[in-house]
């Protein structure tokens, strides 16, 4: 099958992430002013002049770097059942895409779905008109279609992307994205890349199945017959109810509830823990993991028992160097991470917080006995952090300076109705711009997230990355625990118009969304 350079039509299946954007900029802007014509020139929308000039600026190494990625169908076996989904280049792991800082990287993305689709390079300051979210930054590529993404890379790190479009990342359309450091400073002996997930699709449901009974909300689930989860405890333990809708899950570190949503299955770079993926390595090696959290519901606290982690960067950028025993990612976050290696056959346990379920992988030294999935350690105590706790390296602190714009983004809804949202509103695909979160090129811009809700959320910030406070962590996604203030800041230093959303799939899906937006 040929392909052209771009075949792309406007989507019309609903939703919230991704498509939930499906109607064009004119007709988003159409929809929130008597005259779209000149809020459409307020704006500097993606084909504006200034984001092609943002992007000259940016530095070049003069390589560029190719890579294709088909969207189709992917088959594995996850705890001998067989399982069908779609995912890229036919496999049900993606290739690793690597790069160097200041690479131009050209990604052509051919879509072999039923559906359309795109590709968010999430973390990357890259051009707003790459950063795939249809109907805002671009049109997705339809089925049989293809579409080129082309943009430099400017920063080194750990980074990762996915699908843009309705619940397609919650299957396999997903993959790691590593900008290498041409001058890189930490002294390590081998890369590790660790893509966890939890996985639905073709194991007793799909992603959309799952929305689908999330969305009647806590309501619908009256009168049903709401029985133990098999394996996952009894009593005051998390609660299946109905096919998908999970209760108790509960987590003292995320302040509560801990998720909605049952998985049968957590994976460590894409291997349920009945086949762990072996790592092989030689004793006093040090590895830096490279791990990221792709899953849609679940965060995952990470650690070796008796053996601890030194914490390097977090999404992506340089933190204090620190001493953990275990560390928690939510969804969408990245951690870097030193291991010296220890003989025999020592366990990376990714633990699903307040699920009691897990995902591992081994290090191996060829020597020694592989531990039983059955004798692992069912926690991991000690000094445990995420990368909202972490302080920035001094080299990637933001200068000092006053806030020329703040926003105040309220963190609401909740599982009765399960209709998430910001500042008491669900994100409406049909205008994107009504009620977005203004500011102008060269501000500094402090967001205030406010968590009104009674569970914790991954907030994310597009085409940027934020500094926590006065000299925390430089991160792109956040966590927020219930009743918890977290006050963020950043340049406002790449010009388009950018998503701000919880990175759990499900409440983006039912609307906790809105748009930085910049004015000219």
């Amino acid at each position: 099958m040929s392909y052209p350079k771009s075949n792309i039509v406007r989507p019309t299946r609903r939703g919230f992430l991704g498509l939930s954007l499906a109607a064009t900029a004119a007709a988003a802007l159409a929809a929130c002013s008597a005259d779209p014509a000149a809020d459409a020139a307020r704006r500097v929308m993606p084909t504006d002049p200034l984001v092609a000039e943002r992007e000259a600026l940016r530095p070049s190494s003069g390589v560029t770097v190719a890579h294709v990625l088909e969207a189709g169908t992917a088959s594995t076996t996850l705890d001998g059942q067989s399982v069908s989904t779609w995912g890229y280049n036919g496999a049900f792991t993606a290739p690793t895409l690597r790069a160097r800082a200041g690479d131009r990287l050209q990604v052509t993305v051919r879509n072999a779905l039923p559906e359309p689709t795109s590709v968010h390079w999430h973390g990357l300051a890259l051009r707003n008109n790459d950063d795939g979210v249809p109907g805002l930054t671009e049109e997705a590529a339809a089925p049989g279609g293809a579409h080129v993404y082309d943009f430099k890379l400017p920063h080194p790190g750990t980074y990762w992307h996915h699908s843009h479009v309705e619940m397609q990342r919650e299957r396999a359309l997903y993959g790691a994205l590593v900008v290498e450091d041409p001058q890189e400073p930490l002294e390590y002996d081998r890369d590790w890349v660790i893509v966890l997930d939890d996985w639905v699709d073709g194991v007793g449901g799909t992603p959309d199945d799952v929305m689908a009974e999330l969305s009647e909300g806590m309501g619908a689930m009256a009168g049903m017959d709401h029985s133990a989860m098999e394996g996952m405890g009894h009593g005051d333990g998390p609660m299946l109810m109905g096919r998908h809708m999970l209760m108790g899950a509960r987590s003292d570190y995320l302040g509560g509830d801990a998720g909605d949503v049952y998985v049968p299955h957590h994976l460590f770079n894409g291997r349920s823990s009945d086949s762990p993926e072996i790592f092989e390595a030689k004793a006093g090696e040090r590895i830096r993991m490279r791990i990221i959290n792709a899953a849609g519901d679940t965060a995952y606290r990470v650690g070796l028992p008796g053996q601890a982690l030194t914490l390097t960067h977090s999404d992506g950028f340089p933190v204090q160097q620190t001493q953990a025993d275990a560390v928690v990612l939510g969804m969408g976050e990245r951690i870097d991470a030193l291991l010296t290696v220890r003989e025999g056959q020592t366990p990376v346990l990714a633990l699903a917080e307040g699920k009691g379920q897990l995902a591992y992988g081994l290090v191996s030294t060829g020597t020694g006995e592989a531990p039983t999935v059955e004798g692992l350690p069912q926690g991991l105590a000690g000094t445990v952090l995420d990368g909202g706790k972490l302080t920035a390296d001094p080299a990637v602190l933001l200068p000092k300076r006053k806030a020329d714009r703040r926003h105040e983004l309220r963190l609401t809804g909740g599982m009765a109705k399960y209709d998430w949202g910001i500042n008491g509103r669900r994100f409406d695909m049909d205008k994107p711009f009504e009620h977005s979160f203004d500011l102008r090129a060269g501000e500094r811009v402090q967001v205030t997230f406010i968590n009104d809700t009674d569970m914790w959320h991954p907030m994310h910030i597009h085409g940027h990355t934020f500094q926590i406070g006065e000299a925390g962590a430089r991160k792109d996604t956040v966590i927020v625990r219930p009743g918890e203030t977290v006050v963020v800041h950043f340049d406002a230093d790449n010009p388009g118009q950018w998503l701000t959303h919880c990175h759990n799939a499900y409440h983006a899906e039912r609307g906790m969304m809105g748009v930085f937006s910049y004015l000219k």
